[in-house]
């Protein structure tokens, strides 16, 4: 999977998120939703996992909902019908997994009804996702940054993809101004 993690957390950014968190309201429901969002290659899924090794809480992967290079944006639907609805109300969640490889709909993955969740990915806090996350991550780094970790993850022959998701991402952002309603801002590179 994209979402394996070899480097640590900064340990500050795993503390400054904890610390905002901790006073944060609950707004899906009775469970806490940290929204951890930003760029590819930002470091978005590094600073999830730290929090979830600290808290032991249940995770939701972005790149699992995603329907492909050219879904971001359709995501956004996705993670709020089958994952948030449900857990607002209560109950337990589970969502139709992406396989990259066949480019098609693969199983399916459970989520507990759990007071806290990470979600995690491009589109993360977009929308109506947003409305429902107690706390609102952006983690950034400058674009050639970005490029080259996740150049260095996945292999050069996925540059065209990047490059088309880079536009997608761009677009959506800008238009939803994620970076401007995030609750916390934090940066894992430089900024060119």
């Amino acid at each position: 999977m994209w979402f394996q993690v070899t480097d640590p957390a900064d340990p500050a950014h795993v503390d400054t998120v904890l610390a905002a968190l901790r006073d944060a309201p609950a707004r899906c429901g009775g469970v806490k939703v940290l929204a951890v969002d930003g760029p590819s290659g930002s470091g978005k899924t590094t600073l999830a996992k730290g929090v979830v090794d600290a808290l032991g809480c249940p995770v939701v992967h972005m790149d699992e909902l995603f329907p492909g290079w050219d879904g971001l944006a359709d995501a956004v639907p996705l993670l709020v019908n089958q994952v948030l609805i449900p857990l607002s109300r209560g109950r337990a969640a589970r969502y139709r997994l992406w396989d990259w490889e066949t480019d098609t709909w693969g199983g399916s993955r459970d989520v507990a009804h759990a007071p806290l969740l990470v979600v995690e990915g491009c589109a993360s806090s977009v929308g109506a996702a947003g409305g429902y996350a107690a706390l609102r991550v952006w983690v950034e780094a400058g674009r050639a940054e970005r490029m080259r970790r996740g150049l260095a993850r996945d292999g050069e022959t996925f540059r065209p993809h990047w490059e088309r998701w880079a536009a997608q991402e761009r677009a959506l952002f800008t238009a939803d101004r994620t970076r401007e309603r995030a609750d916390v801002v934090l940066s894992t590179g430089d900024g060119s």
